[in-house]
């Protein structure tokens, strides 16, 4: 199998399996236990917690595990304007966001707040000034992805974090950032955004486990999960020691040598483009500058019918986001794409062991059965 759809999920290093299954099999006590078979499990647990703050660059104690980074989208912004509700109801968002934060929107406009959503340029961009003209006295919430997860545009949250600041503005900032987190440097205390939402099996994890940076400007956060107080009262429940020993793990070794993997990564996607551009009919689309993410078109070839094909040949690619299933994406939507082109996209993505001779296999299985395979539209 040739996997290059490493923004959808990715694969678990027998480093990690092992992480879990030890966890599972001598470490399955329960954390809130006081004999030492659960004193262990707790142990493990913070020891997880540091290791994954240290490389969001945070403190142990601003990190918080959820089951994903929907959960964690889902929660940052309820929470958000939960501590701003008597400041405002009014959100600003970007029209490209994940469905986790744009389907909350839509409820929370059901339930009496004002969205705007910003529109993408052309090439998929959003602006700092844009965040500027939409900013209001009621604005309790900023929520923008770092990394866009089907163009791989890199939005600029740093600078609205120092517009808020010049501002004096008292909007809590939140950033998605499950397509950035060990795939772009960046950090916590310089990032400047106030939520963090980030996702374990984007990195080599098991799924099911993610987490919520809560920053310094988040007061008294509202729980998300009542009932007997773990994660120090925010999200009760047991924790799911396997799965956070797996994303501690993951992210152990994602982070050593990670200036190496992500400049080979980079380097797999400039010959990925060089190579899928030479084709015919091929163009990119947007102009994202995530090293792990390339998006095209092979205009006027439905991307659903390209995607089957190539992966009854062991290839995997995907026509957009795993979650939207078919579905014409609104990141597309969303960039004004005419029709040939919008239905024709193809997302490859990469990660620290995609090789070369993998996206040889690709361009060479696109060149084969393009005409014989690939119905045009």
């Amino acid at each position: 199998m040739i996997y290059l759809d490493h923004a959808a999920t990715t694969p678990v290093p027998e480093e990690v399996a092992h992480a879990v299954y030890d966890t599972l099999v001598s470490g399955w006590g329960n954390p809130s236990s006081q004999y030492p078979i659960g004193k262990q499990a707790r142990n493990a647990v913070a020891a997880a917690r540091e290791t994954i703050a240290a490389a969001l660059g945070c403190k142990s104690e601003q990190f918080v595990f959820t089951s994903c980074g929907s959960e964690s989208d889902n929660w940052a912004v309820r929470l958000a304007l939960h501590q701003n509700r008597h400041l405002g109801k009014h959100i600003i968002t970007t029209a490209v966001e994940h469905s986790a934060i744009l389907e909350t929107c839509k409820t929370l406009e059901q339930e009496g707040c004002s969205v705007t959503y910003l529109k993408p340029d052309k090439n998929g961009d959003i602006t700092a000034s844009q965040v500027e003209s939409a900013l209001r006295d009621d604005t309790a919430l900023v929520t923008m992805m770092l990394v866009n997860n089907e163009t791989g545009c890199i939005f600029p949250v740093a600078e609205v974090a120092q517009l808020l600041k010049a501002k004096k503005s008292r909007a809590l900032l939140h950033t998605d950032a499950v397509q950035a987190f060990l795939k772009i440097p960046f950090r916590t205390d310089t990032l400047g955004a106030d939520l963090i939402s980030v996702s374990a099996h984007k990195l080599g994890a098991p799924k099911g486990i993610g987490g919520l940076y809560l920053g310094e400007r988040i007061r008294a956060p509202k729980p998300l999960i009542f009932g007997g107080g773990q994660e120090s009262g925010l999200r009760s429940g047991t924790e799911a020691t396997g799965q956070i020993a797996g994303f501690a793990k993951a992210v152990e070794l994602r982070a050593d040598h990670l200036d190496e993997k992500l400049a080979h990564v980079a380097a797999i996607k400039a010959y990925a483009e060089e190579k899928l551009l030479a084709l015919d009919g091929v163009v990119r689309i947007g102009d994202g500058t995530a090293p792990h993410i390339l998006s095209i078109s092979l205009v006027g070839y439905p991307s659903a019918n390209v995607v089957t094909e190539l992966g009854a040949q062991g290839i995997c690619i995907s026509a957009g986001s795993a979650c939207h299933r078919g579905q014409l994406s609104h990141v597309y939507r969303a960039m004004g794409l005419d029709k040939k082109t919008a239905a024709g996209v193809l997302r490859v993505s990469f990660g620290p062991e995609t090789t070369k001779e993998e996206i040889d296999a690709l361009v060479s299985a696109l060149k084969t059965h393009r005409d014989t395979r690939f119905p045009m539209l």
